[in-house]
């Protein structure tokens, strides 16, 4: 699928690895390489998480008329 909450997982820390991790130019492939499998060792101990603002609750409220309507 291309929407959901994964995606967005995934394009936060592709964001983060650029601005962390290549934000210069590496000459060499292998320090790239290096460089990027310990920024993923290092991002992966810390255990980063995603703050959700958008609840369900929200979700409910704003998207009222995405839902179907169920009669009783």
């Amino acid at each position: 699928p291309r929407h959901g909450s994964w995606l967005n997982i995934a394009e936060i820390e592709l964001s983060v690895f650029t601005r962390q991790c290549l934000n210069r130019r590496i000459p060499h492939i292998e320090t790239l390489r290096k460089e990027a499998r310990e920024w993923h060792r290092e991002r992966n101990q810390s255990q980063k998480g995603v703050d959700w603002r958008f609840t369900t609750k929200n979700a409910r409220i704003k998207l009222k008329r995405l839902y179907p309507q169920i009669e009783s």
